[in-house]
């Protein structure tokens, strides 16, 4: 198998070359690469696994900063690192601080069954053999006393152990989330009445679909220009079965009044509510506040991001190429350099991110339920520790 910084470079390669983009994409691929460089790792001690974690996950933050994902998952990895350190669950094993007598008279010993039946559980094929090292306490014996340096060893490996079923379980919750929102929209979607979605997002399909199994509802679609994500939408939903209509952005704001509520992904969650999503959303939000309309956006939990956005380290645009508004060679001349100046005749912004404030959201519906944005900052001490928000 590679070695980890292998697997990291070869990520960061896909990351900077944008084959792999999505935020669910690369906070699994993410989630499962750390899961592979822990278990490769030979000393398991809490700092060596938090330095690694934050080595590599700042290059792999580098490669692409507009997929915030992925330091989202760096830094959940982390905490999972120091709640599992913390908690000093070691299956058994007596702490640094117990005392002799206890060690005498505590059935703690690792077996070579318990081992066995460690590994049993281990689901992820990466850790084939992880658990062959950790030292057999049993032949160590000398009188029914633990040597220490064995017990610190047994340890180790057993918090390494204990990480990695935490990352196997990150895995899973990533991987079901859309499932996980879905369950929710029968008690947000009624009968006959009429939703305004934006772009392409699995999530609001998968949202939509489940609240089609016993709602009749029409769905109204925005094109999402300049890629028209909307156009491959309103074509998925008619396939499904829904009454669909296709609307173009500039058409937001004239059909906003028949709409009762407005259902969006998002790319990125922030710290203060706010989100990022893709370009025009914040039209979107600020026609629903306009006309009284409930804005809600289903976003599963491994979106939310500990920053704010005023944070410099936040990039919360990206300027794509302007081969998606204009032909090639279409204005060619007018895009060529002035005569007198250094600068093109004709100018072509085309970003690819808008950003929602708080006060424009009504409802967050996550994997884990729904959510006022005023709330994320719970959330954000649940699944963050304040120590990882730089890396």
């Amino acid at each position: 198998m590679p070695g980890p910084q292998l697997l990291v470079d070869e990520f960061v390669s896909q990351l900077r070359k944008r084959k792999v983009e999505g935020s669910q994409a690369t906070a699994q691929l993410t989630a499962e690469l750390l899961r592979t460089v822990i278990s490769q790792l030979r000393a398991a001690e809490a700092p060596v696994l938090i330095e690694t974690v934050r080595k590599f996950g700042r290059e792999l933050i580098a490669a692409n900063p507009f997929e915030l994902s992925v330091g989202n998952i760096v830094r959940r990895v982390l905490r999972i690192i120091r709640e599992e350190d913390a908690s000093g669950v070691t299956y058994g094993l007596p702490s640094d601080g117990d005392n002799q007598e206890t060690a005498d008279c505590t059935d703690g010993q690792v077996s070579s069954a318990d081992v066995l039946a460690t590994r049993r559980l281990l689901r992820s094929p990466s850790l084939h053999g992880l658990l062959d090292r950790v030292p057999n306490a049993h032949a160590d014996d000398m009188g029914g006393k633990r040597k220490a340096p064995a017990d610190k060893n047994a340890k180790a490996w057993m918090l390494k152990h204990n990480v990695m079923e935490a990352i196997n379980e990150l895995v899973e919750e990533i991987s079901g989330c859309h499932q996980q929102i879905a369950e929710q929209a029968l008690e947000l979607i009624h009968h006959n009445e009429v939703i305004l979605t934006f772009g392409k997002s699995k999530s609001v399909m998968e949202f939509l679909c489940a609240a089609k199994k016993k709602r009749s509802f029409r769905v109204y679609v925005a094109e999402g220009a300049p890629k028209y994500q909307g156009h491959c939408f309103a074509k998925d939903l008619s396939a499904e079965g829904f009454r669909t209509t296709l609307i173009t952005d500039s058409a937001v704001f004239a059909m906003i009044s028949r709409v009762n509520m407005v259902v969006v992904g998002a790319h990125t969650v922030m710290a203060n509510g706010g989100i990022i999503g893709p370009v025009g959303l914040n039209m979107l939000a600020l026609a629903a506040k306009q006309h009284g309309v409930p804005f809600v956006v289903v976003a599963a939990t491994h979106k939310l991001c500990p920053l704010y956005p005023e944070n410099p380290v936040v990039r919360l645009n990206e300027l794509k190429s302007p081969s998606d508004l204009l032909q090639f060679g279409e204005f060619s001349e007018c895009m060529e350099l002035a005569p007198d100046s250094s600068a093109c005749v004709l100018n072509v912004v085309n970003p690819a991110f808008d950003y929602v404030p708080p006060q424009l959201i009504n409802l967050f519906i996550t994997d884990i339920g729904g959510h006022n944005p005023s709330f994320m900052y719970r959330l954000i001490a649940d699944y963050y520790s304040a120590d990882d928000f730089i890396l």
